[in-house]
């Protein structure tokens, strides 16, 4: 994939909502395998899609910190909710992975590397692009590639869809991620439900995306089609349910190591790492051993883990932070400060999920709001040195 190339030049297209079946039969023709929303379990999950009869049509979201309710539209809007409870690090950092199997009675060891599958990824929210792009900065950006990561990125197609209906615990303006898509995407979608139909907007942005768009019944935008589409994205903007203060966050987060807020913290928060495990960027992993009964067949797996876990930073001898005060400040200190340190950018997108699922509705807005409070009523004298910062 290449953002930036001369696609983005092309005028917008307008499809009918009837021609998204044709953008499916285009995406599998090609070989891909379609991945989007869809609803399942009483919330809009990820899942490998069949048809467009799949989406959730006529479905919306209605969150707030602690509370995930889906709710019928009066219209068959098909991407007018906000963000469910997975992100797509589900299918490019998976929860599972094996590394390698092994068998006594043979003696072999075999990595197994998983069947090539070229996925396109359908309905991506902008501040999911975000993500993918820290993702692909800390699982691919260095010297030591994620494999996996790296399998499952490799050929993806990204289709965006703008937001014009944000959630309650949507703060994505405060990050700088949406509700625009402005880049890492081949195709993005803007949805328009009103009296002149049920249509999108669509924009190619690299070549395989203007190719796939070619194979789609529609035409060129006009002039008042691509102002309505863009008017309902500047509309979202104003309308977010959260915000976030990001000036001298890193720095106010470094100097609040000891504020007596993070014990108030901590008497709400379970340390059950819901929050990581919905987080978009949130990547840690541990390895597991498993055998059969016999003891002949052994395989190594990797899978998702946590900072709240009280092993996460297991050390011979026992844990460095037992508390679950310690956890939480080292999970949102990382999230929203020394994460710029490590990788150029906050850790945070602004998607809302860790505020919707969190057990006791804890908000990191609202905590971040709440250290900036003491800090400016009781300034530190200097800021730790970064060394102290545990």
């Amino acid at each position: 994939m290449q953002p930036g190339s001369d696609a983005r030049h092309e005028p917008p297209t307008v499809i009918d909502a009837l021609a998204l079946q044709d953008l499916f039969d285009a995406l599998h023709g090609r070989g891909y395998t379609v991945v989007g929303p869809t609803v399942r379990d009483g919330a809009i999950v990820l899942d490998e899609l069949t048809s467009a009869a799949d989406l959730p049509h006529g479905w919306g979201v209605d969150s707030e910190a602690g509370r995930y309710r889906l709710r019928p539209r009066d219209d068959n809007a098909a991407f007018a909710h906000s963000a469910g409870p997975q992100s797509w690090k589900k299918v490019l950092h998976p929860a599972r992975a094996r590394m390698w199997s092994a068998d006594r009675s043979t003696g072999t060891v075999v990595t197994e590397p998983e069947e090539p599958q070229r996925y396109a990824l359908l309905g991506v929210r902008p501040c999911d692009l975000a993500a993918i792009g820290v993702l692909d900065r800390v699982l691919t950006g260095g010297r030591h590639v994620d494999p996996i990561y790296a399998g499952r990125r490799d050929g993806n197609l990204i289709i965006a869809v703008e937001c014009t209906e944000p959630g309650a615990t949507c703060f994505c303006t405060s990050m700088g991620t949406g509700p625009h898509a402005e880049s890492g995407f081949d195709l993005a979608l803007t949805e328009l439900v009103d009296d002149a139909g049920h249509r999108f907007l669509v924009r190619a942005a690299t070549p395989v995306g203007a190719e796939v768009l070619g194979a789609v019944p529609g035409h060129v935008a006009d002039d008042a089609t691509v102002r309505k589409a863009e008017g309902a994205v500047a509309a979202a903007a104003t309308r977010m349910g959260r915000e976030l203060r990001t000036e001298g966050l890193p720095e106010m987060l470094a100097a609040s190591r000891e504020s007596p807020h993070w014990d108030d913290v901590a008497s709400r928060c379970l340390t059950c790492g819901n929050c990581t495990m919905v987080c978009p960027t949130c990547f840690c992993t541990t390895t597991e051993d498993v055998t059969d009964l016999t003891g002949e067949h052994a395989e190594r797996w990797r899978r998702w883990d946590s900072c709240y876990d009280l092993d996460f930073t297991y050390l011979h001898g026992g844990s460095v932070r037992t508390s679950g005060q310690s956890r939480y400040r080292q999970w949102i200190s990382h999230k929203l400060g020394t994460w710029h340190e490590q990788f150029g950018s906050s850790g945070c997108v602004g998607c809302g999920r860790c505020i919707a699922w969190c057990p006791t509705g804890i908000d990191i807005t609202q905590e971040a709001a709440a250290l900036f409070s003491l800090q400016e009523a009781f300034p530190s004298p200097e800021t730790p040195d970064r060394e102290d910062r545990t």
